[in-house]
Protein backbone atom coordinates (compact mmCIF):
# COMPACT_ATOMS: atom_id res chain seq x y z
CA UNK A 1 0.00 0.00 0.00
CA UNK A 2 1.43 3.59 -1.05
CA UNK A 3 1.48 5.98 1.91
CA UNK A 4 1.79 10.02 0.92
CA UNK A 5 1.91 12.41 3.04
CA UNK A 6 2.60 16.27 2.86
CA UNK A 7 4.89 17.57 5.80
CA UNK A 8 7.17 20.26 4.58
CA UNK A 9 7.83 20.95 7.83
CA UNK A 10 9.69 17.62 8.33
CA UNK A 11 12.96 16.79 7.84
CA UNK A 12 12.23 13.06 7.95
CA UNK A 13 9.56 11.22 8.06
CA UNK A 14 8.04 7.75 8.59
CA UNK A 15 4.66 6.02 9.09
CA UNK A 16 4.32 3.69 11.90
CA UNK A 17 1.84 0.42 10.61
CA UNK A 18 0.93 -1.23 13.92
CA UNK A 19 4.53 -1.33 16.04
CA UNK A 20 7.20 -0.97 13.29
CA UNK A 21 8.36 2.64 11.19
CA UNK A 22 8.36 2.28 7.54
CA UNK A 23 11.04 5.38 6.69
CA UNK A 24 9.91 7.73 4.23
CA UNK A 25 11.53 9.51 1.31
CA UNK A 26 11.26 12.99 0.02
CA UNK A 27 9.55 12.95 -3.40
CA UNK A 28 9.37 17.17 -4.41
CA UNK A 29 6.91 19.66 -2.85
CA UNK A 30 7.29 18.72 0.58
CA UNK A 31 5.50 15.22 0.21
CA UNK A 32 6.83 12.00 1.78
CA UNK A 33 6.19 8.69 0.03
CA UNK A 34 6.88 4.71 0.53
CA UNK A 35 5.51 1.83 -0.45
CA UNK A 36 4.53 -0.40 3.06
CA UNK A 37 3.04 -3.65 3.52
CA UNK A 38 -0.33 -2.85 5.23
CA UNK A 39 -4.33 -4.08 4.55
CA UNK A 40 -7.74 -2.47 5.22
CA UNK A 41 -8.26 -1.94 9.00
CA UNK A 42 -5.02 -1.87 10.24
CA UNK A 43 -3.67 1.15 12.23
CA UNK A 44 -1.12 3.66 12.04
CA UNK A 45 0.37 7.03 12.33
CA UNK A 46 2.91 9.81 10.43
CA UNK A 47 6.34 10.00 12.40
CA UNK A 48 7.86 13.37 11.77
CA UNK A 49 11.41 14.00 13.03
CA UNK A 50 11.11 11.75 15.78
CA UNK A 51 7.20 12.08 17.08
CA UNK A 52 4.48 10.42 16.07
CA UNK A 53 0.79 11.91 14.56
CA UNK A 54 -2.21 11.13 12.93
CA UNK A 55 -2.65 11.36 8.59
CA UNK A 56 -4.39 14.82 8.20
CA UNK A 57 -5.81 13.04 5.53
CA UNK A 58 -7.15 10.01 7.61
CA UNK A 59 -9.79 8.10 6.75
CA UNK A 60 -11.16 6.61 9.85
CA UNK A 61 -9.95 7.46 13.77
CA UNK A 62 -11.43 4.77 15.56
CA UNK A 63 -10.60 6.08 18.81
CA UNK A 64 -11.57 9.46 18.17
CA UNK A 65 -8.79 13.02 17.63
CA UNK A 66 -6.10 11.49 19.58
CA UNK A 67 -6.29 7.92 18.63
CA UNK A 68 -4.21 6.14 15.42
CA UNK A 69 -5.53 6.22 12.22
CA UNK A 70 -6.59 3.26 11.09
CA UNK A 71 -6.55 2.33 6.88
CA UNK A 72 -10.14 2.42 4.74
CA UNK A 73 -10.38 0.84 1.41
CA UNK A 74 -13.61 2.38 0.20
CA UNK A 75 -13.71 -0.04 -2.73
CA UNK A 76 -15.15 -2.69 -0.18
CA UNK A 77 -18.28 -0.59 0.69
CA UNK A 78 -21.45 -2.40 -0.61
CA UNK A 79 -23.35 -0.59 -2.89
CA UNK A 80 -26.78 -1.12 -4.69
CA UNK A 81 -27.57 1.99 -6.02
CA UNK A 82 -26.16 1.75 -9.51
CA UNK A 83 -29.46 2.83 -11.03
CA UNK A 84 -29.39 5.98 -9.13
CA UNK A 85 -29.11 9.60 -11.20
CA UNK A 86 -28.34 11.98 -8.21
CA UNK A 87 -30.71 14.85 -7.32
CA UNK A 88 -31.39 17.99 -9.61
CA UNK A 89 -31.17 21.51 -8.54
CA UNK A 90 -34.83 22.28 -9.94
CA UNK A 91 -36.67 19.30 -7.73
CA UNK A 92 -34.62 20.10 -4.73
CA UNK A 93 -36.11 19.84 -1.14
CA UNK A 94 -33.76 19.40 1.30
CA UNK A 95 -34.47 18.16 4.75
CA UNK A 96 -31.68 18.99 7.19
CA UNK A 97 -30.60 16.81 9.69
CA UNK A 98 -27.69 16.17 12.73
CA UNK A 99 -26.91 12.10 12.95
CA UNK A 100 -26.62 12.56 16.68
CA UNK A 101 -30.15 13.45 17.29
CA UNK A 102 -32.21 12.43 14.80
CA UNK A 103 -32.85 9.18 16.59
CA UNK A 104 -32.76 7.48 19.61
CA UNK A 105 -29.30 5.69 18.53
CA UNK A 106 -27.77 8.41 17.30
CA UNK A 107 -25.89 6.93 14.41
CA UNK A 108 -26.18 6.94 10.58
CA UNK A 109 -27.90 3.46 11.00
CA UNK A 110 -30.43 5.60 12.97
CA UNK A 111 -31.45 7.33 9.92
CA UNK A 112 -32.35 4.76 7.90
CA UNK A 113 -35.78 3.42 8.96
CA UNK A 114 -36.70 6.86 8.38
CA UNK A 115 -36.05 7.72 5.12
CA UNK A 116 -39.15 6.26 3.68
CA UNK A 117 -41.37 9.02 5.03
CA UNK A 118 -39.05 11.36 4.33
CA UNK A 119 -39.55 10.89 0.89
CA UNK A 120 -43.47 10.37 1.15
CA UNK A 121 -43.15 13.48 2.73
CA UNK A 122 -41.83 15.54 -0.35
CA UNK A 123 -38.52 15.89 0.49
CA UNK A 124 -35.81 15.04 -2.42
CA UNK A 125 -32.35 15.19 -0.16
CA UNK A 126 -31.35 14.73 3.27
CA UNK A 127 -28.46 17.14 4.20
CA UNK A 128 -26.53 16.00 7.32
CA UNK A 129 -24.44 18.30 9.09
CA UNK A 130 -20.86 17.76 9.49
CA UNK A 131 -19.79 14.41 10.58
CA UNK A 132 -15.73 14.90 9.92
CA UNK A 133 -13.82 13.19 13.00
CA UNK A 134 -14.46 16.01 15.96
CA UNK A 135 -13.38 16.06 19.91
CA UNK A 136 -15.68 14.09 21.89
CA UNK A 137 -18.90 11.72 21.13
CA UNK A 138 -21.24 14.59 21.06
CA UNK A 139 -20.96 17.67 19.13
CA UNK A 140 -22.63 19.73 16.16
CA UNK A 141 -19.79 18.43 14.10
CA UNK A 142 -18.26 22.28 13.52
CA UNK A 143 -14.73 21.67 14.97
CA UNK A 144 -14.08 18.23 13.08
CA UNK A 145 -10.36 17.71 13.16
CA UNK A 146 -10.05 14.97 10.51
CA UNK A 147 -11.78 15.91 7.87
CA UNK A 148 -12.15 12.63 5.70
CA UNK A 149 -13.18 10.68 8.58
CA UNK A 150 -16.92 9.85 9.24
CA UNK A 151 -17.16 10.22 13.08
CA UNK A 152 -16.54 6.31 14.73
CA UNK A 153 -19.59 7.78 17.06
CA UNK A 154 -22.18 7.71 14.50
CA UNK A 155 -20.70 4.57 12.82
CA UNK A 156 -17.78 5.81 10.86
CA UNK A 157 -17.08 5.25 7.12
CA UNK A 158 -19.09 2.06 7.03
CA UNK A 159 -22.14 2.99 8.45
CA UNK A 160 -21.81 6.36 6.34
CA UNK A 161 -21.91 4.12 3.47
CA UNK A 162 -24.80 2.23 4.48
CA UNK A 163 -26.88 5.50 4.57
CA UNK A 164 -26.29 6.78 1.85
CA UNK A 165 -27.06 3.50 0.05
CA UNK A 166 -30.25 3.46 1.80
CA UNK A 167 -31.27 6.78 1.12
CA UNK A 168 -30.65 6.10 -2.87
CA UNK A 169 -32.79 3.36 -2.35
CA UNK A 170 -35.35 5.60 -0.63
CA UNK A 171 -35.08 7.80 -3.85
CA UNK A 172 -33.54 10.68 -1.55
CA UNK A 173 -30.59 12.32 -2.51
CA UNK A 174 -27.58 12.88 0.59
CA UNK A 175 -26.10 16.08 0.87
CA UNK A 176 -23.08 16.66 3.13
CA UNK A 177 -22.53 19.76 4.85
CA UNK A 178 -18.33 20.33 5.38
CA UNK A 179 -16.01 22.60 6.76
CA UNK A 180 -13.25 24.12 5.36
CA UNK A 181 -13.11 27.69 7.24
CA UNK A 182 -11.22 26.52 10.00
CA UNK A 183 -10.17 22.72 12.71
CA UNK A 184 -11.22 22.83 15.56
CA UNK A 185 -9.91 21.97 18.85
CA UNK A 186 -6.73 19.54 18.01
CA UNK A 187 -5.46 21.45 15.13
CA UNK A 188 -2.12 21.37 16.16
CA UNK A 189 -2.13 17.47 14.82
CA UNK A 190 -2.59 19.03 11.63
CA UNK A 191 0.13 22.62 12.21
CA UNK A 192 2.88 19.98 12.93
CA UNK A 193 2.73 18.36 9.00
CA UNK A 194 3.02 22.30 7.10
CA UNK A 195 1.37 25.75 7.02
CA UNK A 196 -2.36 24.64 7.13
CA UNK A 197 -3.22 27.92 9.09
CA UNK A 198 -2.08 31.42 8.46
CA UNK A 199 -2.27 34.95 10.52
CA UNK A 200 -2.87 37.43 6.98
CA UNK A 201 -6.87 35.86 8.20
CA UNK A 202 -8.75 35.53 10.86
CA UNK A 203 -12.14 33.49 11.60
CA UNK A 204 -14.14 33.54 14.39
CA UNK A 205 -13.68 30.30 15.67
CA UNK A 206 -9.85 29.50 15.06
CA UNK A 207 -7.02 30.12 12.98
CA UNK A 208 -7.87 30.55 9.13
CA UNK A 209 -6.95 27.92 6.64
CA UNK A 210 -3.81 28.78 4.56
CA UNK A 211 -5.39 28.64 0.64
CA UNK A 212 -2.11 29.98 -0.53
CA UNK A 213 -0.65 26.76 0.43
CA UNK A 214 -1.16 23.86 -2.94
CA UNK A 215 -1.16 21.10 -0.15
CA UNK A 216 -3.88 22.98 1.87
CA UNK A 217 -6.11 23.29 -1.46
CA UNK A 218 -5.23 19.80 -2.26
CA UNK A 219 -6.37 18.86 1.14
CA UNK A 220 -9.99 20.73 0.56
CA UNK A 221 -10.43 20.00 -2.91
CA UNK A 222 -9.59 16.50 -2.37
CA UNK A 223 -11.74 15.82 0.50
CA UNK A 224 -14.42 17.53 -1.70
CA UNK A 225 -14.01 14.93 -4.36
CA UNK A 226 -13.82 12.13 -1.81
CA UNK A 227 -17.58 12.57 -0.38
CA UNK A 228 -19.02 12.26 -4.26
CA UNK A 229 -16.48 9.54 -5.57
CA UNK A 230 -16.32 6.94 -2.49
CA UNK A 231 -19.05 7.82 -0.49
CA UNK A 232 -21.52 8.38 -3.49
CA UNK A 233 -22.65 11.94 -1.95
CA UNK A 234 -24.79 13.96 -4.18
CA UNK A 235 -23.60 17.50 -3.71
CA UNK A 236 -22.26 19.17 -0.72
CA UNK A 237 -23.06 22.07 1.66
CA UNK A 238 -19.78 24.55 2.66
CA UNK A 239 -19.59 26.10 5.83
CA UNK A 240 -19.19 29.65 6.28
CA UNK A 241 -17.37 30.61 2.86
CA UNK A 242 -17.10 34.51 3.89
CA UNK A 243 -14.55 32.87 6.51
CA UNK A 244 -12.69 30.67 3.89
CA UNK A 245 -10.13 33.57 2.38
CA UNK A 246 -7.90 32.81 -0.82
CA UNK A 247 -5.16 35.37 -1.68
CA UNK A 248 -4.80 33.80 -5.64
CA UNK A 249 -6.69 34.63 -8.65
CA UNK A 250 -8.81 32.30 -8.59
CA UNK A 251 -10.56 31.68 -5.61
CA UNK A 252 -10.52 28.02 -4.09
CA UNK A 253 -13.92 27.18 -3.66
CA UNK A 254 -14.29 28.10 -7.35
CA UNK A 255 -11.95 24.94 -8.39
CA UNK A 256 -13.11 23.15 -5.79
CA UNK A 257 -16.77 23.18 -7.61
CA UNK A 258 -15.18 22.64 -11.08
CA UNK A 259 -13.41 19.49 -9.50
CA UNK A 260 -15.94 17.82 -7.48
CA UNK A 261 -18.18 18.21 -10.94
CA UNK A 262 -15.30 16.76 -12.99
CA UNK A 263 -15.30 13.59 -10.34
CA UNK A 264 -18.89 13.54 -10.83
CA UNK A 265 -21.00 15.11 -12.87
CA UNK A 266 -24.51 16.52 -11.38
CA UNK A 267 -23.25 17.09 -7.87
CA UNK A 268 -24.56 20.15 -6.31
CA UNK A 269 -22.06 22.65 -4.55
CA UNK A 270 -24.30 24.59 -1.78
CA UNK A 271 -22.91 27.02 0.37
CA UNK A 272 -23.38 29.20 3.24
CA UNK A 273 -22.50 32.78 2.68
CA UNK A 274 -23.53 36.01 5.01
CA UNK A 275 -26.27 37.81 3.35
CA UNK A 276 -25.77 40.14 0.34
CA UNK A 277 -22.50 38.60 -0.42
CA UNK A 278 -23.48 36.48 -3.93
CA UNK A 279 -20.09 35.42 -4.41
CA UNK A 280 -20.93 31.95 -4.79
CA UNK A 281 -23.22 31.82 -7.30
CA UNK A 282 -22.06 34.76 -8.75
CA UNK A 283 -17.89 34.32 -8.98
CA UNK A 284 -17.50 30.58 -7.99
CA UNK A 285 -20.01 28.91 -9.86
CA UNK A 286 -22.10 27.25 -6.98
CA UNK A 287 -25.66 26.01 -7.87
CA UNK A 288 -26.96 27.30 -4.87
CA UNK A 289 -26.32 29.67 -1.45
CA UNK A 290 -28.06 29.71 1.50
CA UNK A 291 -30.55 33.03 1.41
CA UNK A 292 -31.15 33.72 5.11
CA UNK A 293 -32.85 36.97 5.11
CA UNK A 294 -36.53 35.37 3.89
CA UNK A 295 -36.20 33.62 7.62
CA UNK A 296 -34.89 36.67 9.30
CA UNK A 297 -37.97 38.35 7.93
CA UNK A 298 -40.43 35.91 8.25
CA UNK A 299 -39.17 35.49 11.87
CA UNK A 300 -38.94 39.66 13.24
CA UNK A 301 -42.58 39.73 11.57
CA UNK A 302 -44.09 37.02 13.78
CA UNK A 303 -42.14 37.62 17.16
CA UNK A 304 -40.65 41.24 17.32
CA UNK A 305 -37.78 40.28 18.60
CA UNK A 306 -35.17 42.29 17.45
CA UNK A 307 -31.94 41.21 19.34
CA UNK A 308 -28.27 41.10 17.73
CA UNK A 309 -28.33 40.28 13.85
CA UNK A 310 -32.50 40.60 13.78
CA UNK A 311 -32.11 44.58 14.68
CA UNK A 312 -32.24 45.42 10.30
CA UNK A 313 -35.11 43.18 9.61
CA UNK A 314 -39.23 42.88 10.21
CA UNK A 315 -40.85 44.97 7.79
CA UNK A 316 -43.60 43.18 5.27
CA UNK A 317 -42.01 44.84 2.22
CA UNK A 318 -38.66 43.81 3.47
CA UNK A 319 -40.27 39.95 3.08
CA UNK A 320 -41.76 40.97 -0.42
CA UNK A 321 -38.06 41.66 -1.65
CA UNK A 322 -37.02 38.40 -0.73
CA UNK A 323 -40.16 36.41 -2.30
CA UNK A 324 -39.26 38.44 -5.61
CA UNK A 325 -35.19 37.29 -5.62
CA UNK A 326 -33.94 35.73 -8.85
CA UNK A 327 -32.75 33.26 -9.50
CA UNK A 328 -35.16 31.44 -7.23
CA UNK A 329 -33.91 27.81 -7.32
CA UNK A 330 -30.36 28.99 -6.38
CA UNK A 331 -30.98 30.67 -3.24
CA UNK A 332 -32.33 28.07 -0.31
CA UNK A 333 -35.10 29.25 1.93
CA UNK A 334 -36.30 27.91 5.36
CA UNK A 335 -38.29 28.46 8.55
CA UNK A 336 -35.57 26.74 10.77
CA UNK A 337 -32.37 25.38 10.46
CA UNK A 338 -29.48 24.44 13.00
CA UNK A 339 -28.64 27.90 13.34
CA UNK A 340 -31.71 29.66 13.96
CA UNK A 341 -32.80 27.07 16.42
CA UNK A 342 -29.48 26.25 18.06
CA UNK A 343 -27.97 29.57 18.35
CA UNK A 344 -30.92 30.96 20.26
CA UNK A 345 -30.11 30.43 23.92
CA UNK A 346 -32.32 27.43 24.95
CA UNK A 347 -32.32 26.23 21.37
CA UNK A 348 -35.99 26.50 21.08
CA UNK A 349 -38.04 26.01 18.52
CA UNK A 350 -41.09 28.53 17.04
CA UNK A 351 -44.56 28.78 18.79
CA UNK A 352 -47.10 26.43 17.91
CA UNK A 353 -49.02 29.40 16.44
CA UNK A 354 -46.72 30.07 14.25
CA UNK A 355 -46.19 26.83 12.18
CA UNK A 356 -48.87 26.91 9.54
CA UNK A 357 -47.73 29.97 8.52
CA UNK A 358 -43.86 29.73 8.97
CA UNK A 359 -44.65 26.89 6.67
CA UNK A 360 -46.82 28.15 4.18
CA UNK A 361 -44.98 31.52 3.40
CA UNK A 362 -41.29 29.23 3.30
CA UNK A 363 -42.85 26.20 1.34
CA UNK A 364 -44.80 28.09 -1.34
CA UNK A 365 -41.47 30.47 -1.89
CA UNK A 366 -40.01 30.13 -5.41
CA UNK A 367 -37.12 29.62 -3.63
CA UNK A 368 -35.49 25.95 -2.89
CA UNK A 369 -36.63 25.12 0.31
CA UNK A 370 -34.74 23.74 3.33
CA UNK A 371 -36.50 21.79 6.39
CA UNK A 372 -34.93 21.55 9.39
CA UNK A 373 -35.31 18.08 11.02
CA UNK A 374 -38.62 17.31 13.04
CA UNK A 375 -40.59 20.84 11.89
CA UNK A 376 -42.70 19.10 9.87
CA UNK A 377 -44.97 17.60 12.85
CA UNK A 378 -43.35 20.78 14.81
CA UNK A 379 -41.23 19.05 17.33
CA UNK A 380 -41.30 20.68 20.31
CA UNK A 381 -38.22 19.08 22.30
CA UNK A 382 -35.11 21.92 21.56
CA UNK A 383 -32.36 21.81 19.36
CA UNK A 384 -29.37 23.08 21.55
CA UNK A 385 -25.93 24.14 21.28
CA UNK A 386 -23.90 20.80 22.91
CA UNK A 387 -20.02 19.92 23.16
CA UNK A 388 -17.86 17.23 24.32
CA UNK A 389 -14.16 18.45 24.26
CA UNK A 390 -11.73 16.32 25.73
CA UNK A 391 -9.37 19.35 26.84
CA UNK A 392 -10.84 20.82 29.98
CA UNK A 393 -9.78 24.42 29.21
CA UNK A 394 -11.21 24.01 25.53
CA UNK A 395 -14.38 22.67 27.65
CA UNK A 396 -14.53 25.64 30.02
CA UNK A 397 -13.67 28.25 27.56
CA UNK A 398 -16.82 26.98 25.72
CA UNK A 399 -18.74 27.06 28.78
CA UNK A 400 -18.19 30.59 29.12
CA UNK A 401 -18.30 31.63 25.89
CA UNK A 402 -21.45 30.27 25.66
CA UNK A 403 -22.76 32.62 28.76
CA UNK A 404 -21.13 35.90 27.48
CA UNK A 405 -22.69 35.69 24.31
CA UNK A 406 -26.13 36.01 25.46
CA UNK A 407 -25.21 38.54 28.59
CA UNK A 408 -26.73 41.55 26.33
CA UNK A 409 -30.16 39.65 25.99
CA UNK A 410 -32.46 40.69 28.49
CA UNK A 411 -34.14 37.31 28.62
CA UNK A 412 -31.27 35.11 30.36
CA UNK A 413 -28.44 35.60 32.51
CA UNK A 414 -25.51 33.11 32.76
CA UNK A 415 -26.90 30.33 34.92
CA UNK A 416 -30.19 30.17 32.35
CA UNK A 417 -27.77 29.43 29.41
CA UNK A 418 -27.76 25.21 28.75
CA UNK A 419 -24.43 23.88 29.60
CA UNK A 420 -22.76 23.15 26.45
CA UNK A 421 -20.87 20.04 28.17
CA UNK A 422 -23.77 18.87 29.86
CA UNK A 423 -24.66 15.56 28.63
CA UNK A 424 -28.45 16.10 29.39
CA UNK A 425 -28.24 19.06 26.80
CA UNK A 426 -27.98 17.04 24.20
CA UNK A 427 -30.28 14.28 25.14
CA UNK A 428 -32.60 17.05 25.82
CA UNK A 429 -32.11 17.96 21.75
CA UNK A 430 -33.29 14.27 20.85
CA UNK A 431 -36.31 14.55 18.30
CA UNK A 432 -39.59 12.94 19.96
CA UNK A 433 -40.54 12.11 16.44
CA UNK A 434 -43.97 12.76 17.91
CA UNK A 435 -46.07 15.87 16.59
CA UNK A 436 -48.91 17.00 14.63
CA UNK A 437 -50.67 14.78 12.03
CA UNK A 438 -52.13 17.41 10.38
CA UNK A 439 -49.19 19.81 10.08
CA UNK A 440 -47.04 17.22 8.43
CA UNK A 441 -49.95 16.74 5.94
CA UNK A 442 -49.90 20.42 5.22
CA UNK A 443 -46.02 19.68 4.37
CA UNK A 444 -47.16 16.74 2.06
CA UNK A 445 -49.73 18.89 0.22
CA UNK A 446 -48.11 22.04 -0.15
CA UNK A 447 -44.46 19.87 -1.44
CA UNK A 448 -46.78 18.18 -3.83
CA UNK A 449 -48.54 21.35 -4.81
CA UNK A 450 -44.71 23.19 -5.34
CA UNK A 451 -43.87 19.99 -8.46
CA UNK A 452 -46.84 21.20 -10.51
CA UNK A 453 -46.70 25.52 -10.07
CA UNK A 454 -44.20 27.75 -12.53
CA UNK A 455 -41.46 29.20 -10.09
CA UNK A 456 -42.30 32.59 -10.73
CA UNK A 457 -44.53 34.30 -8.11
CA UNK A 458 -46.06 37.86 -7.51
CA UNK A 459 -45.94 39.21 -3.81
CA UNK A 460 -47.17 41.95 -2.47
CA UNK A 461 -47.84 42.94 1.01
CA UNK A 462 -50.42 45.63 2.86
CA UNK A 463 -49.28 47.04 6.14
CA UNK A 464 -52.74 48.09 7.55
CA UNK A 465 -53.73 44.32 7.68
CA UNK A 466 -50.23 43.19 8.02
CA UNK A 467 -51.01 40.73 5.02
CA UNK A 468 -49.18 39.16 3.01
CA UNK A 469 -49.87 37.87 -0.54
CA UNK A 470 -48.28 35.67 -3.06
CA UNK A 471 -49.51 34.53 -5.97
CA UNK A 472 -47.89 31.20 -8.29
CA UNK A 473 -50.11 30.02 -11.13
CA UNK A 474 -53.53 29.52 -10.01
CA UNK A 475 -52.38 29.52 -6.61
CA UNK A 476 -52.62 32.37 -4.53
CA UNK A 477 -51.25 32.39 -0.70
CA UNK A 478 -52.70 34.93 1.45
CA UNK A 479 -50.83 34.97 5.16
CA UNK A 480 -52.73 37.02 7.82
CA UNK A 481 -49.72 38.20 10.25
CA UNK A 482 -51.46 39.95 12.43
CA UNK A 483 -53.87 36.92 13.24
CA UNK A 484 -51.05 34.42 12.20
CA UNK A 485 -53.76 32.73 9.51
CA UNK A 486 -52.43 31.54 6.09
CA UNK A 487 -54.35 29.91 3.46
CA UNK A 488 -54.11 28.52 0.16
CA UNK A 489 -56.32 29.32 -2.06
CA UNK A 490 -57.08 27.88 -5.81
CA UNK A 491 -58.33 29.42 -8.83
CA UNK A 492 -58.23 32.57 -10.79
CA UNK A 493 -58.69 35.09 -8.19
CA UNK A 494 -56.95 35.58 -5.16
CA UNK A 495 -60.38 36.76 -3.73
Amino acid sequence: MEFRAWAPNATRAAVRVGTRDHDLVAAGDGVWEATVEAVAGDDYLYVLDGEAWPDPCSRFQPEGVRGPSQVVDPSRFSWTDGGWNGVALDDLVIYELHVGTFSEQGTFDGVIPYLDGLRELGVTAIELMPVATFPGARGWGYDGVYAYAPHPAYGGPDGLARLVDAAHAAGLGVLLDVVYNHVGPGSEAIAAFGPYFTDRHHTFWGDAMNYAEDGVREWAIQNACMWVRDYHADGLRLDATHAIFDDRPRHVLAELAERVRAERPGALITSEMEVGDLRPIEAWGHDAQWADELHHYLHVLLTGERDGYYAEFGSGDGLVEQLRRRPAERLIVCSQNHDQVGNRALGDRPADSEFRIRALVTLFAPETPLLFMGEEYGERRPFQFFTDHIDPAIAEATRQGRRKEFESFTAFSGEDIPDPQDPDTFERSKLSHQGDPALRDLYREVLALRRRLQREADASWDEPSRTLTVRRGDVTLVADFAARTAELRHGDSPG
